[in-house]
């Protein structure tokens, strides 16, 4: 790799960032352009220490997750992010897989949405990014790779991944997910990686082929669901669905139905997810 260009690209798109576009407070104090060190660091989960080096060209050739994390946080567009893994020495990772570059536009409306669950995640169901919110509502997303990583791989073929749902959910989720998968291979002309999800799914789970053969078709923008939280119980919740111009990734966000108990349990939601990341962080604190 090259190390001192990678470390001079990332200082010039770290200082064309405006604070308060990515959740810092402004100051008048400041004295850089854009983004602090720090900040970028906080914001690709890595360290202060390590991301100092990166800047400076030195330490160790960044992962491909590094360099993943690194272009989110810098807000970079497609060329720049494939710029930035060629001068990390890394390959550039499938376009539709869960690493996957994040759409800005997406990412930027995700920050938005701080109060409610929500996540961006590819047409085959991969989370790319997730809130607090909805890691606390749904479960923090697995790092899985490959067809793995597929939400509606696993739904066919590992019985946790219903966990979340209400039982009498899931034969109406095993639908809507088989018609909107129907929509993904058309639209992608029948790729190898949709080929051979569909190829698995149907070796693999009898109640995959019988939906598959039925040929129902049905892009998902919208469902009302009930989902089970280990604290909180049934919830019901509306997830609507923003897709990107091209259709590979989507925004998700889920609001509570007027009337209902669902607006407390999102509140509750909320004092819990805090609760988990405070415990996180202090199980960091005591490993470091």
């Amino acid at each position: 790799m090259d190390l001192a260009a990678f470390g001079e690209f990332l200082r010039s798109r770290r200082d064309r960032i405006r604070p308060g576009e990515v959740g810092f407070p402004e100051s008048a104090r400041r004295r850089v352009p854009g983004l602090r060190r720090d900040e970028v660091a906080v914001l690709a989960g890595a360290s202060v220490d390590y991301y100092n080096q990166l800047e400076q060209g030195r330490g160790a050739q960044p992962s491909e997750q590094m360099v993943a994390a690194l272009a989110r946080a810098l807000r970079l567009t497609e060329d720049e992010r494939a710029h930035l893994y060629h001068l990390a020495g890394r390959p550039l990772p499938p376009r539709h897989g869960p690493s996957a570059h994040v759409h800005p536009g997406m990412l930027d409306l995700l920050e938005r949405l701080p109060t409610t669950p929500a996540a961006v995640i590819t047409d085959l169901h991969a989370t790319l990014v997730q809130n607090r919110l909805a890691a606390a509502l749904l479960g923090p997303a697995p790092r899985k790779k490959g067809v793995e990583a597929s939400f509606v791989y696993r739904w066919f073929t590992d019985p946790e991944a219903r966990l979340r749902y209400h039982p009498d959910e899931h034969d109406h989720q095993s639908r809507v997910f088989v018609a909107d998968l129907r929509a993904v291979s058309a639209r992608r002309g029948g790729d190898a990686e949709v080929r051979g999800l569909i190829r698995r799914l149907v070796s693999m789970s009898s109640e995959f082929a019988g939906l598959w053969a039925h040929q129902e078709v049905a892009v998902r923008r919208a469902d009302r669901k009930r989902l089970m939280h280990p604290d909180l119980g049934a919830i019901e919740l509306d997830c609507l669905s923003l897709l990107s111009e091209d259709g590979s990734q989507r925004l998700l966000w889920f609001t509570a139905p007027v009337g209902g108990d669902s607006v407390e349990k999102l509140k509750l939601l909320a004092v819990l997810g805090s609760q988990d990341v405070g415990a996180a962080e202090q199980s960091g604190s005591a490993l470091r």
